[in-house]
């Protein structure tokens, strides 16, 4: 029996560990995950994004697996569509002072 009752213990010590573990981090990386494969599933045309990089622009075209985006007049980039950060369209902007 004090095999049995040391096996308990550990299962007592571990499970409320992993518990806490699947918690805090596994769980809320896959939430994250999960929001950034739709925002990047519902990419449409004049979205502004922000891409990691740190490029503000409008997107333009979308395609399978990349985005065209417009970044000024006349000026355009293709960009994988994982490289999107942020979209920004829904925010308000604050005015800009000139």
């Amino acid at each position: 029996m004090p095999q049995q009752s040391g096996l308990t213990q550990i299962l007592f010590m571990y499970v409320p560990i992993i518990a806490i573990f699947y918690f805090l981090i596994i769980r809320p990386q896959r939430q994250q995950q999960k929001k950034i494969k739709e925002m990047l599933a519902n990419l449409k045309k004049n979205d502004e994004i922000v891409t990691t990089s740190g490029v503000h622009g409008t997107v333009a075209i979308v395609k399978e697996k990349t985005v065209v985006v417009r970044v000024d007049e006349g000026c355009r980039i293709e960009f994988d569509r994982e490289s999107i950060a942020s979209v920004t369209s829904g925010e308000v902007k604050p005015e800009v002072v000139k």
